[in-house]
């Protein structure tokens, strides 16, 4: 009777370390599926956050190409300077 003992002895404790594990898996399991669901969650956002700047990089890009740029600016600047000069000397010939 004592080898049938200590068989189920052994059948016990292995079941005890099993289940232990099995517990400790399960709480592994829930500790990823969080880290899962935190991680997508901030991928969320990020893809909303791309979304949000590609929208305003279109918006630039557009704004861009209406309004002139710096040195575009002074290139309007002396387009109006010169023909501001041709219209006063037009307006000098037509009072003589």
């Amino acid at each position: 009777m004592a080898i049938h003992d200590d068989i189920i002895f052994s059948l016990e404790e292995n079941i005890k370390r099993i289940l232990l594990v099995a517990n400790e898996l399960k709480v592994s399991n829930l500790q990823f599926q969080q880290q899962v669901n935190e991680l997508s969650e901030a991928v969320r956002v990020k893809d909303l956050e791309i979304e949000d700047l590609t929208s305003k990089y279109q918006t630039l890009r557009l704004a861009k190409t209406i309004v002139p740029s710096a040195d575009d600016g002074k290139n309007v600047k002396f387009q109006i300077n010169k023909m501001v000069r041709e219209i006063d000397k037009c307006i000098a010939l037509l009072n003589n």
